[in-house]
């Protein structure tokens, strides 16, 4: 009886907020967002997310009415407006059926029961079924709030150094609940969730705020949801970076980029120095490689890529601009990671190995890029990678969308081959609408009309220059190459260098057409202004 009393009194004065497409939100954002806005702090209960909506209660009328006057005043990461639902309510569940103090009491003892302090770790295993807890007809199901509120309370109070959880076969199929852990006892580093009923990664999301060394999820409807267990060691790694055993299996090393300070600062001049030979090699770079992906046989790109490399594409998205239908057509395989939730999907799109690389830059639209409009931005150089980005304006040439402008932005991770010339790793295309200012702009400087003629025609010639060289020389076939590359038909100069560097080792030779190569291509590229930004490294 008294209970009952005292379940109406709390049941007053509750109100449930319900924020549409919360489902997409993480709860700590979500939460975090909304108080930044609400001139009243207030405490979410009982957060969760039903369908696609995300909901939690509050109490007071004074709370609800702040939330009220925040909806479609916070705006997401893709700008869109949140909205947010305020309705009277009930008494939330783990309110109206909080535990008695002799319930609480009799699961303080059974849980103290279980922890072992020696290797800081709770075994929740099988809870409901806890021979004390029967005795005492004290009936704990995880899956409900209260339960999995009050066990979190005796937790966050007895264990706050906690490093390892056990809740083998509980039968949870939702974790709602115990998502409160990150904040009550974030040093959790062990989670055991196997021999439940949890049917999707997304429910194991929800614990991401915790930085687990070793998870246990085997014996769960998610694991049949993967294709394979690369696929599904690679899901649960996106949301536990620092995983390193997942179902008792070591996983490999966490690849952790942590860059000494020495390694980017050097003195103003040295940097200077190195600054300006970079921005030769990367101009020389992009002019080969752009005249190729424009007017050759992109099978040529081939040779530019590392045997290894990955290439990724991805175009803007956003349903409701319906301008934005033609890029979807022809830009099919985009790998917008904020639409593209499917982890299976991710790695499909994701081109591994040079071949695939390039047999799908083969299938993308013909171009024409607008070198002048190049703005290129050198944000990473070490001794073994060199890392820059592109951005510029391009036409297209053929198909149903000849003539239309496109923005593009491209980030390449290259490592140095011999004879100063890079080798792509990683290569990611952004491509978007051009703004009706950047269509205007397009080829404002004019350039010289390319010479239709082919890249093949182009290297038989260049065959037939580099076997010349070659006799008059004496250098070897494959150094005449490069040598042909670096200085271009300026043979006498070329042959004078040799000359002179007769009996010398092939890396004296090439670090004399080396230093040719960049006066070279000084007078050769001031043809296109290209804007360089160098990062503060």
């Amino acid at each position: 009886m008294a209970k009952n009393i005292k379940n109406k009194r709390n049941q007053g004065n509750w109100f449930k907020i319900t924020v549409p497409n919360g489902k997409k939100y993480e709860k700590e954002w979500l939460v975090n967002s909304i108080q930044s806005h609400c001139s009243v702090s207030f405490t979410p209960v009982d957060f969760h997310y039903i369908k696609n909506r995300a909901r939690f209660f509050v109490q007071r009328s004074t709370v609800a009415s702040s939330l009220k006057d925040v909806s479609n005043k916070i705006y997401d990461k893709e700008n869109e407006k949140i909205c947010i639902y305020v309705n009277q309510s009930a008494a939330p569940f783990s309110v109206r059926n909080k535990l008695e103090p002799e319930e609480m009491e009799q699961l303080e003892l059974t849980v103290k029961k279980r922890y072992d302090v020696t290797q800081k770790a709770l075994h929740l295993q099988k809870l409901r079924f806890d021979p004390d807890l029967m005795d005492h007809a004290v009936d704990i199901i995880l899956n409900r709030r209260n339960c999995m509120s009050a066990t979190l309370q005796i937790i966050e109070k007895n264990f706050p150094e906690l490093l390892s959880l056990n809740l083998r076969n509980n039968k949870l199929y939702q974790l709602d609940g115990l998502a409160d852990i990150i904040q009550k006892t974030p040093t959790v580093k062990i989670l055991n969730l196997s021999k439940n009923e949890l049917k999707s990664a997304w429910e194991v999301s929800k614990m991401k705020g915790l930085k687990l060394e070793e998870l246990w999820l085997e014996g769960n409807p998610l694991c049949d949801t993967f294709p394979d267990q690369s696929s599904y060691v690679s899901a649960i790694r996106d949301y536990f970076p620092k995983l390193l055993r997942l179902d008792g299996q070591e996983l490999p090393t966490p690849v952790v980029i942590e860059v000494g300070y020495h390694a980017f600062i050097m003195p103003c001049k040295e940097f200077h120095k190195r600054s300006d030979v970079m921005k030769n090699l990367v101009l020389q770079f992009l002019q080969e490689y752009y005249f190729i992906y424009d007017y050759g046989d992109r099978q040529s790109l081939l040779s530019a890529y590392h045997d290894k490399s990955f290439f990724s594409l991805s175009i803007p998205f956003n349903p409701k601009d319906p301008t934005l239908s033609c890029l979807y057509e022809l830009y099919k395989e985009s790998r917008n990671m904020k639409k593209l939730k499917d982890p299976i999907l991710r790695i499909k799109l994701l081109k591994h190995t040079k071949q695939d690389v390039v047999r799908a830059l083969c299938m993308l639209p013909r171009t024409q890029h607008d070198l002048n409009s190049f703005v290129v931005d050198m944000w990473v150089q070490t001794d073994t990678m060199l890392c820059f980005s592109v951005q510029g304006l391009l036409k297209e040439v053929q198909g149903g969308s000849q003539g239309s402008v496109r923005a593009f932005t491209r980030t390449f991770v290259t490592t140095p081959e011999k004879y100063s010339s890079l080798c792509i790793m990683n290569d990611e295309l952004f491509v978007r609408i051009a703004t009706p200012s950047e269509t205007q702009n397009i080829f404002s400087v004019s350039v010289p009309t390319p010479i239709s003629i082919s890249v093949s025609t182009l290297f038989q010639k260049q065959k037939g220059n580099v076997q010349s060289f070659f006799t008059q020389s004496r250098v070897n076939p494959q150094f005449s190459q490069k040598c042909h590359q670096t200085i271009g038909s300026d043979y006498p100069r070329g042959s004078q260098i040799s000359t002179q560097l007769q009996g010398e080792t092939e890396d004296k030779i090439s670090e004399a057409f080396q230093q040719l190569s960049w006066s070279s291509w000084k007078s050769l590229l001031s043809s296109h202004r290209f804007k360089f930004l160098f990062a503060a490294t």
